[in-house]
């Protein structure tokens, strides 16, 4: 009876050596109920899709945004975005029968904080704040020069401007690494020279629908 007695309690003191040792907090630990808080670090991914007017015309963009999460709420990374669909640019002083498109991208620096984030839906808000550039593709079409359909390319104009673009959105949590985003903001463009094209042309309101992939 005795053994018994002693080989418990040597087991019951093991056990409170591990949990001790077990629940010791470093700074990237997870947090423990009753201990003082710890950072938690992730990550993620978003691929992203805008519709936006640009130029008095519905402009469709594509992109990538991202970086380091912590503590689940603080999101601290960056995001750049180009425009994928034709629109008709303005070519002042131009003289010649080649058609012209839009042409646009631009990327930044982005923070987001996202409230709730172990609700099934929840919202987040942020901002980027960046540059980008502006310019006109030339398309030049040969198919009735020399039966070759290729088109000629050229970039005409170009410039470069400030871009800030604050956003709020909701969120739903598809499963613990994928999220739904739906977000709406505002493109603020200062500082483009393109001729023909201001930055009021450049500037609006933005809905973007994003997949969100990664450790939150």
């Amino acid at each position: 009876m005795k053994k018994i007695v002693l080989a418990l309690l040597v087991l019951i003191t093991a056990q409170q050596a591990w949990a001790q040792h077990a629940q010791m907090e470093t700074l990237f630990s997870p947090k423990t109920a009753g201990e003082k808080k710890g950072v938690s670090v992730g990550g993620y991914g978003t691929a992203v899709g805008k519709l936006t007017p640009l130029n008095g015309k519905l402009g469709v963009l594509t992109g990538l945004q991202g970086g380091v999460l912590l503590n689940h709420k603080w999101m601290l990374g960056a995001g750049g975005y180009g425009l994928v669909n034709r629109i008709d640019a303005p070519r002042p002083n131009v003289a010649n029968d080649n058609d012209q498109s839009l042409q646009m991208w631009y990327t930044g620096l982005m923070t987001e904080y996202t409230h709730n984030p172990q609700k099934l839906i929840h919202w987040s808000v942020g901002a980027l704040v960046g540059g980008g550039g502006v310019g006109r593709d030339n398309w030049h079409d040969r198919w009735h020069d020399d039966d070759d359909n290729d088109r000629d390319h050229g970039w005409h104009d170009g410039s470069g401007f400030f871009v800030a673009e604050p956003f709020a959105g909701v969120e739903m949590n598809i499963t613990r690494f994928l999220r739904l985003n739906l977000s709406g903001s505002y493109r603020f463009i200062h500082g483009s020279g393109t001729p023909g094209i201001s930055d009021s042309d450049l500037s609006g309101a933005t809905f973007s629908l994003g997949i969100k992939a990664g450790c939150f």
